[in-house]
Parts: C-alpha cells; structure tokens; sequence
C-alpha cells in the first residue's frame, strides 16, 4: 500500500488527480451498511404501514440517485459514466433493522468505490428520514466497502 496521498500536490495543495493516462478497465466496488432500530418500527417496514410510504422502494431509488450524484457531494470525485447500480435492502428481524448492499459498476480509469459507499448512505439516510417519526433513536451503522476490482492496484475484499 502507497503511503503517498493522491489527492494533494508537492505544495500540499488538494487538486484533483489526473487519471488520463490510467486505462479504461472494467471496475466494481460493493459496499454495506445497516440501519439498526426497533422491532415495532421494523415491523412498519414489514407492513408497509410507514407514514411516508414504501420506505425500501424509496430508499433503493435514493441510493441510485446518491450514487449517481457522488462528484457532486464528495470533493475531488471524477464524474464517472455508472453502468450499474444495485441496491439489497433486507430487512433483518435479528438486528432488528435492515441490512444495505450496494453494488456499483463502471468501465473507466478510476473506481467506483465512493459510488458504492454513497449509495448505501443514501439509502440508510432515507430509511431514517422516512421513519423518523417512528423512532428518533435508530442508529446508522457499519458503513464500509465490501469489495473492489478492477484498475492498478487490482482486488480488494474485506475481511
């Protein structure tokens, strides 16, 4: 692993990199998160009893949306032609709460990896926006990349 920041100049000045010399490869990065709360709001989502409507439909569209605007929101982030983007929300009654998995997909010269980890929070923000009135108390929790390939410095998986 490099130790040399990417994103500050021999001044120290931040700047965006310049990836015009890196190839096109195909790339993907998978990220996780979980929104941990009550049974009896779980069991709204379960329902579809929420005030707010379908809190995983919407909370999947926002995902997509976040992964899609991710050069706008995080400083430094190319804009990137996104090929795929795919959220997993399962609700999971043994948390209690539910379990976020994105997946994003892209053939570039730089990774996807924000992509993937603004998607899952997106999504969890939205979970917690819409339920909100529910419960104040529900936790954000375990946001982090699963996976990645594709580029120079090759595969990455969690362990």
């Amino acid at each position: 692993m490099s130790d040399k920041l990417t994103h500050f100049d021999e001044a120290g000045q931040a700047h965006m990199v310049d990836v015009s010399d890196k190839a096109v490869t195909d790339r993907t990065a998978v990220a996780e998160g979980r929104v941990i709360m009550q049974p009896d709001t779980l069991a709204r989502v379960l329902e579809g009893s929420a005030k707010k409507g379908d809190v995983l439909g919407v909370a999947r569209l926002a995902g997509i949306m976040g992964a899609k605007k991710t050069s706008d929101l995080i400083p430094l982030c190319h804009p990137l032609p996104i090929t795929k983007v795919a959220l997993d929300l399962a609700p999971d009654e043994g948390l209690p709460g539910v379990r976020i998995t994105a997946t994003v997909k892209t053939s570039g010269q730089t990774g996807v990896e924000m992509e993937a980890l603004t998607a899952v929070t997106t999504a969890a923000l939205t979970i917690y926006d819409m339920l909100k009135a529910a419960e104040k108390g529900m936790q954000i929790e375990g946001i982090r990349l699963l996976a990645k390939s594709g580029g120079k410095s090759g595969d990455y998986a969690a362990t």
